[in-house]
């Protein structure tokens, strides 16, 4: 009994871990920025620049890569998913339209697929010995 409990606590660090660093990643690439440009026609862009989204996105899959190489799956796709919604969640809460849920069920949706498959493909290199 001892031993199986022992064998589920790295599978469940790696996921409390990934979703410590998603959401640390989010404030540090997006968090800061919450002010929209307005434009001299009256149009508004932001909050985030692309750039901050790219570095995001690069950052997590340096994370994701690094869980999935070492047979972390779970943690790779369940870890990030729940930081970056928690994240999003956190971030967009005080939207006034209402509308943040739907940004964030998006968020959830994408980084779920999009980890999945990132780590999928991973898995399946590292286990060919490619």
């Amino acid at each position: 009994m001892r031993q199986r409990l022992l064998k589920l606590v790295p599978p469940l660090l790696a996921i409390l871990v990934l979703a410590a660093l998603a959401s640390a990643v989010w404030a540090a690439w997006l968090g800061w920025d919450q002010h929209r440009d307005v434009h001299p026609d009256g149009s508004t862009t932001g909050p985030y620049e692309a750039w901050q989204v790219v570095g995001l996105v690069l950052t997590l899959l340096a994370l994701v890569y690094s869980a999935a190489s070492r047979r972390y799956i779970a943690g790779a796709v369940l870890g990030t998913t729940v930081g970056l919604t928690a994240a999003a969640y956190y971030d967009w809460s005080d939207d006034s339209s209402g509308l943040f849920m739907v940004g964030v069920g998006m968020v959830m949706v994408g980084s779920l697929v999009v980890t999945a498959t990132i780590s999928a493909v991973i898995a399946s290199v590292k286990r060919d010995g490619r």
